[in-house]
């Protein structure tokens, strides 16, 4: 037995506790009794050099513990003596146990001994179906792997790689692990990676076949959805045309022009609809595969890396333009590439589970928005056709209507358009100008025939022409030569191309500019070829007439052109005409009146030369008028029945005004100059009748003119009128009164009509006449004419 653990007991204590030796024995035994640590104490005793004493203090304490040491051990003695007493008296029934206990084992080891054998047979048949099942289940286990290994590779030999990999990834997270063979095991953990290499691989090469194949789609693809926003763009444009027919006719029947657009708009639906299904028909399944694949073998993020770079390489590629081909045959294939590209993207970006992110997108299309300005600028920087620039504009302004429908901002795109806006129309002056150059230069001067129906609709209707609304008989002769047309054609092509060049640019109102340039078109460029034509190529009467008469023609299709450029420009009718200006080929019209006015007096001229013919001193009146007018009255009266069928009557007022005015002014120069020394009064009657007859003439023009028209008409002569009145008057000296002057004579000069008035005075009344007729008394007539001469040289 263990002795109890010894109680802690206070160390001893003496009357000698002040000195310093019973002090350290003190704490030494009391440390030792309560068990504590001694180093202190001896690392004490050593640092002060004296370890004798610690050693003597611990054998006075050992000393002292002697006696309760062998006090405890006789205790224990007692008791150990008093046990083994004990032990001796059962001695005996252990013995007895003993025997009993070894006859109870002899008879349970002959009993046991078949159970043993039986157990041990028990044992070793369980251990056997042990093995056993682990064997079967190692075998299904096997089974199951092999039939997974066998359906992944059906997957792969028909390409299902998805299944494939799905087939891969359950061996290998479920069975695996549990697979007991070895052999299996190898090789399933060197095939599986293998496995998924080939999977990658293979999608990968149906990737970069896609990427192939997807440049052509998305070629076909942008021609097809810009060949459908050019068939829409058609289409708003014939029914805005046909809407403002139905405005136009909106008083007669306004129901049904109504429904008639109505159902034209629906028609427009349903085929939009339609061409929206048709434009969306491309297959992004080997896209979508290959990232679903790649997803399943946790490579996501590399795929996008791997499909946004080659995207990117791809744009850049289809961005640069191809030195070898004209950018005129090749800008259709650009523009479209670069548009089926982002209708591509934009379904990825839609249907692609986030594949390629909108940030992605955006930067690709701010790159390719980049490089086709730059193509755009430099190539419109080179054209020097307005056909062409306008070719492009128009296919570049599709494309942007059709990637804004997915989306994309084409702001810049039209910004540059906008900026080449001056460009194009500065080309499209030049040749505008190369044409109506070569148009005038063919005209014949003469009226133009038109044999069909379809040539007056073709040269007349189209533009407007018309000055009545009943349709001629055929074959029709018009006012106006070929000019007229060929230059209408002009102007209303280039009105046209103006405004297709304007429209779908992302500017509205937008008339004003064409406006603008249309005013440059006819003030410059038509009025200066005109003008050039007039100094250059009018020779005669009949070319000065004809051009002429075109110049009031192109007065009407001026109006037309106006019209014209407002309504496909989108703007009221009542807008534009508030906004309409002068005539813009004044100065060529008044070229061409002059020149035929000029051409006419030279005729005049010609016949004026008979004035020299006439006996100015002849006391007989001459009847019928003088030759030289009767001549002039009849060229003047053919050129008005031939002038009336193709000139208006406006002008042909102004022309006649001015020949009549040069008529007068020639009789009147020859009065007043030196062919005349002599003038009788019965030449003054025959000049008054000559301008009778040029009355009688104006007076037959009244069903042309009129009533105010025809009396402006004779303001032409009359000057030669007052100067005849003056000299058939009785009271000529009249002439100086400043009323009656104003009120009859106001066109008249005091110096004509004193050199006249000196010719016409009777020459007994000169200074060497008198001395045959002092007695008689003078003509009143005469003195009132002598008055009149001398006032007036008094005057000058």
């Amino acid at each position: 037995m263990q002795s109890p653990k010894p109680r802690r007991k206070p160390g001893p204590t003496t009357a000698g506790a002040d000195s310093a030796e019973k002090l350290d024995e003190l704490l030494i035994s009391s440390a030792i009794c309560n068990g504590e640590d001694l180093g202190p104490f001896v690392r004490k005793t050593f640092a002060t050099g004296k370890p004798e004493t610690l050693l003597h203090h611990l054998k006075l304490f050992a000393r002292s513990k002697e006696s309760e040491i062998e006090e405890v051990c006789k205790a224990h003695y007692q008791d150990f003596i008093n046990a083994v007493d004990d032990l001796k008296s059962l001695l005996s029934d252990v013995e007895s146990l003993k025997s009993a206990l070894s006859d109870s084992n002899s008879k349970l080891q002959s009993i046991a001994a078949p159970l043993l054998a039986s157990l041990d047979s028990l044992v070793e048949a369980q251990t056997v179906s042990r093995n056993v099942d682990l064997a079967v289940r190692a075998v299904a286990h096997c089974v199951r792997v092999m039939d997974l290994v066998s359906r992944a590779n059906q997957h792969l030999q028909s390409g299902s790689f998805y299944m494939a990999l799905k087939c891969v990834d359950s061996v290998e997270s479920d069975l695996l692990e549990k697979t007991q063979s070895s052999t299996l095991k190898r090789m399933l953990e060197k095939r599986i990676p293998e496995i998924r290499g080939y999977v990658e691989r293979k999608v990968s090469k149906e990737l970069g076949d896609w990427l192939v194949e997807i440049r052509v789609v998305s070629r076909n693809l942008g021609q097809l959805a810009i060949g459908e926003a050019s068939a829409a763009r058609q289409r708003e444009e014939e029914l805005r045309m046909k809407q403002k027919e139905a405005e136009e006719q909106s008083r007669l029947s306004l129901r049904d022009c109504v429904y008639a657009l109505k159902e034209e708009e629906d028609d427009d639906g349903d085929e939009y609809e339609s061409g929206l299904e048709g434009s969306d028909a491309f297959d992004l399944t080997p896209l979508y595969r290959a990232y679903h694949i790649h997803q399943t073998l946790s490579l996501e993020d590399r795929f996008k890396r791997y499909y946004f770079d080659n995207r990117e390489l791809q744009l850049k590629s289809d961005s640069q333009v191809s030195s070898m081909t004209p950018f005129l045959e090749s800008h259709q294939t650009f523009f479209a590439q670069i548009a089926g590209f982002f209708i591509v993207e934009d379904r990825v970006l839609r249907t692609g589970g986030g594949l390629i992110s909108k940030n992605e997108v955006e930067f690709l299309w701010d790159l390719a928005v980049g490089n086709m300005c730059a193509v755009l600028e430099d190539q419109f920087s080179r054209m020097q056709t307005a056909n062409h620039l306008l070719l492009i504009k128009d296919y570049v302004s599709l494309l942007g209507v059709s990637l804004r429908r997915y989306g994309y901002t084409v702001d810049a795109l039209l910004e540059v358009l906008s900026k080449h806006r001056d460009k194009y129309h500065e080309l499209l002056l030049s040749d505008c100008r190369k044409q109506m150059i070569e148009a005038l230069s063919a005209d014949k001067f003469e009226q133009m025939l038109m044999k069909k129906e379809y040539e007056y609709s073709m040269n007349v209707l189209s533009f407007q022409l018309q000055t009545s609304d009943i349709a001629p008989a055929f074959p029709y002769i018009a006012p106006f030569s070929t000019t007229v047309p060929d230059c209408c054609r002009i102007v209303r092509s280039f009105i046209e191309d103006s405004v297709s060049f304007m429209s779908h640019g992302g500017q509205l109102d937008f008339y004003d500019v064409v406006k603008k340039y249309l005013d440059r078109l006819l003030g410059e460029v038509l009025d200066e070829a005109l003008l050039k034509l007039i100094n250059t190529s009018v020779h005669g009467v009949s070319q000065a007439m004809q051009v002429a008469a075109n110049m009031a023609v192109f007065e009407r299709a001026c109006d037309f052109f106006f019209r014209h450029a407002a309504q496909l420009s989108g703007v009221p009718l009542r807008m534009a005409e508030r906004g309409r200006r002068h005539f813009p080929l004044t100065k060529s019209q008044n070229a061409a009146e002059d020149t035929l006015s000029g051409l006419l007096k030279k005729k005049i001229d010609g016949f004026m030369t008979l004035i020299e013919n006439v006996n100015w001193t002849s006391d007989d009146v001459p009847q019928g008028g003088n030759e030289y007018m009767n001549e002039v009255i009849i060229y003047v009266e053919t050129l008005v029945s031939t002038a009336q069928q193709i000139l208006p009557a406006k002008v042909l007022k102004r022309v006649l005004r001015d020949v009549l005015a040069h008529i007068s002014e020639r009789i009147v120069g020859t009065l007043c100059g030196d062919v005349v020394k002599r003038l009788s009064m019965a030449a003054i009657k025959g000049v008054d009748v000559d301008v009778q007859l040029l009355e009688s003439f104006t007076e037959q023009l009244k069903p042309l003119l009129a009533d105010k028209e025809a009396k402006e008409m004779k303001t032409a002569f009359v000057e030669i009128r007052q100067l005849i009145n003056l000299l058939l008057s009785s009271h000529p000296e009249n002439f100086v009164n400043p009323v009656i002057r104003e009120r009859s004579y106001n066109a008249l000069d005091y110096r004509k009509v004193a050199a006249v008035s000196e010719k016409l005075r009777d020459p007994s009344d000169s200074i060497f006449g008198t001395f045959g007729t002092r007695g008689s008394r003078q003509n009143p007539k005469n003195k009132s004419l002598d008055t009149l001469i001398k006032r007036l040289k008094d005057v000058s």
